[in-house]
């Protein structure tokens, strides 16, 4: 189930548990990339989806070469609001790209909403450069927010840690590295919701996964090598073990 672009814009940027969400994910998203918020390499192709503008607002000063796809059952607003749109309505699982041409891809409510999961992680493989690196956010199947409709996270297909990292492996990505977040209850009571970052700084110290709202999990593109068809030894001359069964030969007459 996809939810409307403009519940997803609205929870972001006009709910207070809205931008604390956002805070404690970017800073999870930019410990997992450390080195591309610091890259000055503003050749970078990177690409979000789903409703991926709130963690990428940190990479805008830092790559030339970014793009926010949102799935055409989600719907699409303009991204950023200051500066020349960036954001585009595809089909999401054939993406307007050409293959091996993106550095990074970046996915938040993308996932966990889509029909076809297995297909749109092969496109995602399909579009990144060799080595190139993905990142999804999702829900935790075992976390308090997968439970709650108070948040986009209480909507789609939750998964496990195990389950999104076995789903990669099986679709030619190696496993970079995961986090947990949002280990705080989503608080609906104001009063309540300041407390979640003293929460949060608690769980990701001494928290386990298992209780955690969210998971983010990193992988990068693994192509194998092409097994050879060739031998590596060419048999002049072959016995012919069986030629005699292939080519009966005439039995001698026996001399009287």
């Amino acid at each position: 189930m996809h939810l409307d672009v403009i519940e997803l814009d609205r929870f972001y940027n006009d709910s207070r548990l809205g931008f604390i969400t956002q805070k404690i994910l970017s800073n999870s998203v930019q410990k997992l990339w450390p080195e591309l918020l610091n890259s000055k390499n503003t050749n970078n192709k990177i690409v979000g989806f789903g409703f991926s503008n709130p963690f990428l607002k940190p990479f805008l000063g830092t790559s030339q070469n970014i793009i926010s796809f949102m799935p055409g059952q989600q719907g699409v607003i303009p991204w950023p609001s200051v500066d020349s749109n960036l954001s585009v309505l595809i089909e999401e699982t054939s993406w307007p790209l050409e293959s091996g041409n993106v550095d990074n891809v970046l996915v938040a409510h993308g996932l966990e909403t889509c029909e076809r999961p297995n297909e749109l992680i092969e496109e995602i493989w399909r579009i990144l450069k060799p080595g190139g690196e993905v990142l999804f956010i999702v829900p935790n199947r075992s976390g308090w927010w997968a439970r709650s409709d108070l948040t986009p996270f209480g909507y789609g297909e939750p998964y496990s840690l195990s389950q999104l990292e076995k789903q990669l492996v099986n679709n030619r990505f190696k496993i970079e590295g995961a986090r947990a977040a949002l280990y705080a209850p989503p608080f609906s009571k104001e009063y309540l919701i300041s407390s979640i970052i003293i929460l949060e700084k608690l769980g990701s110290k001494f928290g386990s996964r298992v209780m955690a709202g969210a998971l983010l999990v990193s992988a990068r593109k693994q192509i194998y090598a092409r097994p050879s068809t060739k031998f590596s030894e060419v048999v002049r001359s072959p016995l012919g073990v069986l030629e005699g069964l292939i080519k009966p030969k005439p039995k001698p007459i026996s001399k009287l």
